[in-house]
C-alpha cells in the first residue's frame, strides 16, 4: 500500500494571515515529497474559507515549483463548473509545466450551496452525467481535433493547446460513491477515489466490494485501475494528546454538515456552526467513534489500523491533514507519520528539499 496526502488551504478565522496558510500548505507538500508520499492532492471549492481552492491548477503549479518528485493531483475538479476545452487546456498546461506529474481527478461536486452560486441553482447530482460526458471529450481533445455535440456541451472542432506531456493522457481518477459511478469509471479504466467520511471500516469494505464488482462486469481485458481511500489522519506521541485532534474534527464536521445541508449562513466565507438539534448524524462525531474509525492514534496504533486497509487491497491510503487542526500540530503529525508509520509499509524516499 502506498500513500497520498490531501492538504487544503483552510482558514479558521479572519485573524489568520493567508500568507501563513499558503506557506504552511507548501511546506506540508514538501515534507510529503521528501518523505516518500506518491501524490499530493488539491481540491476545487469556491467562496468558502474552510477549503480555499478556486483554482487547483494554480495551487498545484506552485507546489510543483517547490518539489522535485511527488506527483500532483486534482481531488477533485468539479466537472459542471468547467467547459471541456478550457479544462483540457489547463490540465495539459499543468502537466507540461510540472514535467508530467499530473494525476487528473474529477467528480460531480459536493455542496449544493456551491451549485446555487456557480451553476444558477442546478441540482448537484446532475454533475454525474455531466462528468461522464466530459471525460471522453477531454481524452479526444488531448489527442487532437475533435467536435462535440452532447447533451451538456456542444462545440465545433477544437483541440487542447497545449497537449499533455503524458501520453496518451494523464492518469484519470473519478470520485465515486454509488455503484453506477463505480461501474462507469472502472469500465473505462479510470482509477477510483473514495472517502468513508467518519464511518466505520465496513464502509471502506463496501466501496472495495463495489470496485471489485465493477471490475468483474467490465469489458474483457480491462486493466485493473487503482483504488484510493481517504481518512482524517492525526498521529501523536501519547494517547492523552488525542483531544485536540478529536475536537478539530468535530468542529469541521459541524461546518461540513452546514455546507452540505445549508443549515446556517456562511458569513464572509466562514461556515457557521449549526444548532446541534438540527444535526441528525452527530453520533458519528462522538469521540469514541472518531478514535475507532479514523486514522488517529500513536504510531503503533495507526500502523495497526492501517494493516486492514492493506489486507483489503487498498492501493493508496490518502492522509487527510487539514480539518481545523492547528498548523503546527499538522506538521508534527505528518512528521511522526513519515518517520514512524510509513516505514512499516514502504521504504521512505531520501530527503530532497527542505521544508523551511
Amino acid at each position: 500500500m502506498r500513500f497520498n496526502l490531501v492538504i487544503n488551504m483552510e482558514r479558521f478565522s479572519p485573524d489568520q494571515d493567508m500568507r501563513d496558510i499558503a506557506r504552511h500548505t507548501t511546506e506540508m507538500v514538501q515534507m510529503a515529497d521528501q518523505g516518500g508520499f506518491d501524490i499530493a492532492w488539491a481540491a476545487e471549492h469556491h467562496a468558502i474559507e474552510m477549503t480555499i481552492a478556486p483554482g487547483p491548477f494554480q495551487l498545484l503549479s506552485h507546489w510543483a515549483a517547490h518539489t522535485s518528485r511527488i506527483r500532483l493531483g486534482t481531488a477533485c475538479i468539479v466537472a459542471p463548473y468547467w467547459h471541456p476545452i478550457k479544462l483540457a487546456g489547463e490540465a495539459a498546461m499543468f502537466d507540461l509545466l510540472s514535467d508530467g506529474r499530473l494525476e487528473f481527478g474529477i467528480g460531480k461536486g459536493a455542496y449544493q450551496r456551491e451549485f446555487d452560486r456557480m451553476m444558477n441553482g442546478m441540482e448537484q447530482n446532475l454533475g454525474v452525467p455531466m462528468m461522464l460526458e466530459m471525460l471522453p471529450a477531454l481524452k479526444e481533445l488531448w489527442k487532437g481535433d475533435y467536435e462535440h455535440d452532447g447533451e451538456y456541451w456542444q462545440f465545433p472542432t477544437a483541440t487542447s493547446c497545449p497537449k499533455p506531456l503524458q501520453t496518451p493522457h494523464p492518469p484519470i481518477w473519478v470520485a465515486a460513491r454509488d455503484p453506477g459511478t463505480f461501474d462507469a469509471a472502472v469500465a473505462e479504466g479510470y482509477s477510483v477515489m473514495t472517502w468513508a467520511l467518519t464511518r466505520p471500516f465496513s464502509e471502506v469494505e463496501a466501496y472495495m466490494q463495489r470496485f471489485e464488482d465493477s471490475l468483474a462486469k467490465a469489458p474483457v481485458g480491462t486493466k485493473r485501475p487503482r483504488f484510493m481511500t481517504m481518512r482524517h489522519a492525526g498521529i501523536y506521541e501519547k494517547p492523552e494528546e488525542a483531544d485536540v485532534f478529536v475536537e478539530a474534527i468535530q468542529k469541521q464536521g459541524r461546518q461540513f454538515e452546514n455546507l452540505f445541508r445549508k443549515l446556517k449562513p456562511v458569513v464572509n466565507g466562514f461556515a457557521q456552526e449549526p444548532d446541534p438539534a438540527d444535526l441528525t448524524n452527530q453520533h458519528e462525531y462522538e469521540r469514541g467513534n472518531l478514535l475507532a474509525n479514523l486514522m488517529l492514534g500513536t504510531p503503533d496504533e495507526v500502523i495497526a489500523k492501517l494493516k486492514p486497509y492493506e489486507e483489503l487491497g487498498v492501493d493508496y491510503f490518502c492522509y487527510c491533514a487539514s480539518y481545523h487542526l492547528p498548523l503546527e500540530q499538522q506538521k508534527k503529525s505528518l512528521r511522526l507519520f513519515i518517520d514512524e508509520v510509513l516505514p512499516a509499509f514502504q521504504e521512505p524516499e531520501p530527503a530532497r528539499l527542505s521544508a523551511e
